[in-house]
């Protein structure tokens, strides 16, 4: 007798699309999570708690990760339980997952995103490869992501627009700074097309969810209301509601036990009181995060995987990626501004809602003639005095910032001019030394390898961030922004990391089918970030949603009829 139809490990856009659509059509589903069950009522706007401390994220000390980094010709090996470490892998270890602190800019990927390596050919060192499927198949679950979690916007007509099933978004766009109206002003005199970002925020209640309260506290905090398209209030809820999917949080999954023809039978996992337990199922979902799921992969080894399941040909760990990119900002000072204008510029909550794709490809003989651009995707500064004063606290040569001297710097940031930021996407290309292992000696508070990830990064990716930036920073200035800086991301941003377990046909070289089921394993799929190939040149939770509903829709043909 078996737990559950399905078991889900992992509660975030990759894990929830499945859970909700098996318990929609039936099925019993068991979600393990391993952190705590929040709900809006512990969203409230704390900057201790988002930007201090780690409440909802899994201590270091417990469960550290061994981080690589290039140094001298060769590699330098840290734990994150170092404090010289300075880096975090870990997004939302609670229901939901990271989906609860998202900024939910959803940007949908290009028909050439599937084709990179066809349509841009090939690049020195880069482990370039199409995917086993195209945009034609994801855009019907792109379009239902936008109906279920509930994703807001306006299409409008540009060069690089993909194809849509639906004429526009089914929400219309969230309350809009008055700045947005200077960015399509600038643009305009430049000749560029700026385009509304579509926003995974509900701007008024619909589906049992509050609206946006436009507090001006988004991105990397939860959300009190319910309007962001978060896993767990946008899905979960949903499907808890239905009687057939039960939410486990506090379950730490350690390993997926596999007989001698390779299935697996069950799903190992320690309580909140430490106790082993286990699921069965008949069929295994892992959504852990890119890093996590290899990880939790290679732990599991069996009779037919001695390497940890999938990784019969060393593939699992391999090829993982994060979104490669660069960051900007200018200030505008309120001297000289109508007392009006003022007032409108220092309103907290709209947001700005634009973005230019205008060199989503690009035409130069300094990057190897016809090469893959990206995103800029301008942003408000947050209004939160802990970050700010964070980096604050350091004058330019160096030495320690405190006191009124502090206070004079955050007084004239907040009170004497607007800040108004730019992000960058674009293709982290994967390459071989980008990958996850299990590390030889440092364990977790279970005993347990943890994984060692090493961040190899391609030349070509700072190359086009710069590329991209040189393009971002005339649209602030056109604006009369001062002192516009910009620089390519020094570090990869650990909340958007993907592969190490690609799809693909060829078993030889990669982990997944076009389904995203473990070669080997009849019962096993993976359905978070970990199945790509390559990531695009947007941020990937809109894709990782469609794809795990797409997932879900091949689990649910393959079980029989409940």
């Amino acid at each position: 007798m078996k737990d559950c139809d399905v078991c889900v490990i992992g509660s975030g856009a990759g894990g929830a699309p499945v859970a909700f659509e098996a318990a929609r059509a039936g099925f019993s589903v068991v979600v393990l999570e391993k952190g705590p069950w929040f709900t809006e009522k512990d969203f409230y706007k704390d900057e201790l708690a988002c930007c201090h401390r780690r409440p909802f994220r899994s201590s270091h000390l417990d469960e550290p990760q061994v981080i690589e980094e290039p140094a001298d010709g060769g590699w330098s090996a840290l734990p994150t339980s170092d404090p010289k470490s300075g880096h975090d892998y870990w997004n939302g270890n609670c229901v939901g997952g990271s989906s609860n602190f998202m900024s939910g800019q959803f940007f949908r990927l290009k028909p050439d995103d599937f084709h990179l390596l066809d349509t841009f050919g090939p690049i020195a060192g880069a482990n370039i490869a199409d995917w086993p499927i195209s945009y034609d198949d994801l855009e019907p679950y792109y379009a239902r992501v936008e109906r279920e979690v509930g994703v807001s916007g306006r299409v409008v007509s540009h060069r690089f627009a993909e194809p849509r099933s639906t004429a526009d978004f089914p929400f219309p766009p969230t309350r809009e700074h008055v700045l947005a109206g200077w960015i399509d002003r600038a643009c305009g005199e430049l000749g560029l097309t700026p385009l509304p970002v579509a926003r995974a925020i509900l701007p008024a209640p619909a589906r049992g969810r509050g609206g946006c309260q436009y507090s001006g506290f988004c991105g990397s905090y939860g959300c009190a209301s319910g309007a962001k398209g978060g896993a767990r209030a946008a899905l979960l809820d949903r499907a808890v509601a239905t009687g057939r999917c039960e939410i486990r949080p506090h379950a730490h999954v350690f390993k997926l036990t596999s007989d001698h023809r390779g299935r697996v039978t069950g799903a190992l996992y320690y309580d909140r009181e430490g106790i082993q337990r286990r699921v069965d199922a008949h069929v295994y979902v892992v959504a852990c995060q890119a890093i996590e799921s290899a990880r939790l992969l290679l732990l599991s080894t069996g009779p037919k995987h001695p390497r940890g399941l999938g990784n019969n040909r060393g593939q699992v760990g391999r090829n993982l990626i994060f979104s490669a990119g660069a960051t900007g900002a200018g200030h505008l000072p309120y001297d000289g501004m109508d007392a009006g204008v003022v007032e409108e510029m220092k309103q907290i909550g709209p947001f700005v809602n634009r973005g230019l794709q205008d060199w989503y490809h690009i035409e130069d003989p300094a990057l190897g003639g016809r090469a893959k651009g990206g995103t800029i995707d301008f942003v408000l500064n947050s209004p939160g005095y802990l970050a700010r004063a964070l980096s604050e606290r350091f004058a330019e040569d160096g030495t320690l910032v405190w006191g009124a001297t502090l206070k004079r710097r955050l007084e004239q940031v907040f009170k004497t001019s607007r800040i108004l930021r730019f992000e960058i996407f674009c293709d982290w290309l994967p390459q071989d030394d980008c990958f996850v292992t299990l590390d030889p000696v440092v364990k977790d508070k279970w005993g347990l390898p943890v994984a060692r990830v090493r961040i190899g990064r391609h030349p070509h990716d700072d190359r086009v961030s710069q590329y991209l930036s040189d393009r971002a920073r005339p649209v602030l200035e056109r604006m009369k922004f001062r002192d516009v800086v910009s620089a390519p991301n020094g570090a990869p941003t650990p909340n958007l990391q993907a592969g190490g377990c690609r799809f693909g046909a060829d078993p030889a070289t990669s982990v997944l089918d076009s389904h995203c089921r473990v070669h080997d394993v009849e019962n096993l799929y993976v359905s978070d970030g970990s199945f790509m190939p390559t990531g695009g040149s947007v941020p990937f939770t809109f894709t990782i949603y469609a794809n795990s509903f797409r997932v879900a829709d091949h689990v649910v043909s393959m079980l029989p009829r409940p």
